[in-house]
């Protein structure tokens, strides 16, 4: 499927917000209990396994624009049976993971902008994909869109 205008405009964005997370500013530090320091770790951890056990399934098929890439099939199964979106889900995890460790204000702000950029960047994503794949809407019923059991 040809890349669109949107597809380019979508991934520019969450670069951005990228080197944004990668920033800090002093003034919007928190002040956490170690406990919810200490349960960010294991958040932070699933995240990052569940980006990778999605990166493994799409092997070649791996692309930051939302565009099925020509001749992918749909993936149905592993970690995309449980969600329509593991590396964003997984990114989102990650980063709350991270967020929270640093007791950043700032870092969690970043999150919850590429929470809403991912809602819509995979809103579009879907629409593509149901387009190429006709057993999409089957499968978009069946599965959270980011995370198991909640969103």
């Amino acid at each position: 499927m040809r890349l669109q205008a949107q597809d380019y405009s979508y991934v520019i964005v969450q670069f951005v917000l990228f080197g944004a997370f990668l920033l800090e500013i002093e003034a919007l530090q928190l002040s956490l209990p170690k406990w919810i320091q200490y349960a960010s770790i294991p958040i932070g951890v699933v995240g990052v396994l569940f980006c990778i056990l999605a990166v493994l399934q799409l092997n070649t098929k791996l692309s930051p624009f939302p565009s099925p890439k020509e001749g992918s099939a749909l993936i149905t199964s592993g970690v995309f049976g449980l969600v329509r979106h593991p590396i964003y889900g997984g990114i989102l995890l990650g980063l709350l993971g991270l967020s929270l460790y640093c007791e950043s204000g700032y870092k969690l702000g970043v999150v919850v902008l590429l929470l809403v950029l991912f809602y819509f960047k995979s809103s579009y994503e879907e629409q593509r994909l149901a387009i190429v794949f006709k057993e999409y809407g089957v499968y978009k019923l069946k599965t959270k869109r980011f995370l198991p059991f909640i969103l």
